[in-house]
């Protein structure tokens, strides 16, 4: 059920408000409803990208809040001033409004680019912040790749005793001896 009809100004768009988009400000059910006013939250809760990023959505939450702002609030802005998105503008006193009490704190992006276990994460925020998203890339990368390479050496020896909890050198210098046996 639309509530506030879109806007369509030549090549720009804004979208339809719906019922569930107001339910979604007030009585948020997932973990992306409640901090989506940050940007590009993850929403899949099962998913190991969930599992990393989440400290660094709690404490950009904890850092963008005002204390005396209620959370619904931000989400009221981000929702009739950003439209929902990081890129659209929908009110541009509403979303100067939410970047000023943010104080522009952002997650930007969050992607695998090579492999799954190699993890970029884009934001906007304190020096923390970017230091917490580098701790968390450099550890998905080295526990994906950890376990990557023990797949591989347990596909070329069955009985290995190799496992995802030795480090990336010892299994990489395993895989390259069964590869190059396995060559002959």
């Amino acid at each position: 059920m639309v509530i506030f009809k879109g806007k369509k100004k030549g090549i720009i768009h804004t979208r339809d408000i719906t019922l569930d988009d107001i339910r979604v400000v007030f009585f948020p059910r997932t973990f992306n409803e409640k901090y989506g006013y940050l940007g590009s939250v993850p929403w899949n809760e099962d998913g190991a990208i969930f599992k990393a990023m989440e400290p660094l959505v709690i404490f950009m939450d904890y850092k963008a809040k005002p204390k005396w702002c209620p959370r619904w609030f931000l989400r009221f802005l981000h929702l009739f001033g950003n439209d929902n998105s990081i890129v659209r503008v929908r009110n541009r006193t509403l979303s100067n409004l939410k970047c000023r009490l943010t104080k522009g704190i952002q997650l930007t992006d969050y992607k695998t680019k090579w492999e799954w276990y190699d993890l970029r994460i884009s934001i906007c925020g304190t020096d923390q912040m970017y230091d917490l998203s580098d701790a968390i890339e450099h550890k998905f990368y080295n526990d994906g790749l950890r376990e990557d390479l023990a797949d591989q050496i347990k596909e070329l020896d069955p009985n290995t005793k190799y496992d995802k909890g030795y480090t990336i050198d010892s299994l990489k210098n395993e895989l390259d001896k069964l590869e190059t046996k396995n060559d002959k």
